[in-house]
């Protein structure tokens, strides 16, 4: 069953000039925003892995965990990310994210951005785990950060910078149809972490 936003969650945000993407800016409140941060600092168990692009082995420029629900995994850049299980923390934040939104997710994939010099390269969440429609909710605290999204067929890239505690959604054609990345920054920027709810299909 395929299920939309809530509306009233849908009047609390905005578009964003590309179809089935809309951000709610204040999902969380500022003090849940920072107490999350703060948490997830501390007891998430960050890694630097390796992705492999154009068949090449590269450390990524930033850091990852990956939870979920027992036996979920997710396979990109040439490798499977095997879900740890949830943290009390994450299964809360799981569960309300899908409370509110309407959708089920088992799996969260949390990047960590240090500095402005972390970044993730243009891509789509298109993997076939995530099935024909994915959907992802993408909540963010810590430093504000610009994200960018562009057609594939090419034309400009529209950018939405991601206060802390605001949530970012894409469903329906958005994987299919755009590209999305969290560029670099030569500003001066503290640590950013995102958390990317999604429902895959590994088991």
């Amino acid at each position: 069953m395929t299920y939309l936003p809530p509306a009233e969650l849908l009047c609390a945000g905005h578009g964003v000039g590309v179809p089935e993407v809309h951000l709610v800016p204040a999902f969380l409140e500022r003090l849940e925003a920072e107490r999350l941060f703060r948490q997830a600092l501390a007891t998430l168990e960050w890694q630097r892995e390796r992705i492999v692009l154009f068949g090449r082995a590269h450390r990524a420029p930033r850091l990852t965990a990956w939870y979920g629900e027992p036996g979920t995994a997710y396979r990109y850049s040439g490798v499977v990310r095997r879900a740890s299980r949830w943290p009390a923390l994450l299964r809360e934040l799981a569960l309300e994210v899908a409370g509110r939104t309407g959708w089920r997710f088992n799996f969260v994939l949390v990047n960590r951005y240090r500095n402005g010099h972390d970044m993730l390269g243009w891509h789509a969440d298109d993997e076939a785990d995530l099935g024909h429609r994915p959907v992802i909710a993408s909540l963010s605290v810590g430093a504000e950060r610009m994200f960018r999204i562009r057609p594939r067929r090419g034309g400009a890239s529209v950018g939405v910078a991601l206060a802390p505690g605001s949530l970012l959604l894409m469903w329906g054609r958005s994987q299919r149809d755009y590209k999305h990345c969290a560029p670099r920054t030569a500003k001066p920027v503290g640590e950013r972490i995102n958390f990317t709810f999604r429902l895959t299909r590994s088991a």
